[in-house]
């Protein structure tokens, strides 16, 4: 338990390979809920990366600037131990439909085994954001296109770049 008045801190995992509107939507009302927020990249993650870590914490940092509560960062270990070193009481985790949800669940009971004084908070993206997914936006860009309306203009343009065509 905390102070009355501490300041809470929550962490937003995630590859953001690329970061999407549904993550600037997250991470927009997370921002109003702690008051601090950190995202975390990660470099290890199971999917093979379209964007190096440089990228996307780039694309991370541009699209956070407008939060005066939100700093990136990267990360290389398990989600909860690295929330419970920068001292976060809570995991920030989107979902954009109920398939996302099992997944999650397993997620957040395994981490508070693993770590019962930080919890998960689940916020469902905007109904505009859920159909899109970084996989998606790299498949539209690949065949031809338009993202514009699901990622941010800084990544449109690196999407182009690495799908011309």
């Amino acid at each position: 338990m905390t102070e009355p008045g501490t300041i809470h801190r929550a962490v937003c995992p995630g590859s953001f390979d690329p970061v999407t509107n549904g993550h600037i939507d997250v991470i927009e009302r997370a921002s109003r809920m702690f008051g601090e927020l950190i995202i975390g990249v990660a470099i290890d993650t199971p999917k093979k990366t379209t964007f190096s870590i440089d990228e996307r914490v780039g694309f991370m940092q541009e699209v956070c600037a407008p939060f005066a509560n939100v700093r990136v960062e990267v990360f290389d270990k398990l989600v909860v131990e690295w929330a419970s070193r920068v001292g976060a009481v809570a995991i920030v985790r989107g979902l954009r439909a109920l398939s996302d949800f099992e997944f999650e669940f397993q997620m957040a009971l395994a981490n508070r085994k693993l770590c019962p004084d930080v919890e998960t908070v689940f916020l469902m993206t905007r109904e505009d954001c859920s159909c899109i997914s970084s996989s998606m936006a790299k498949e539209i860009v690949k065949l031809g296109g338009p993202v514009d309306q699901f990622v941010p203009a800084c990544v449109v343009a690196a999407l182009k770049e690495k799908f011309p065509g």
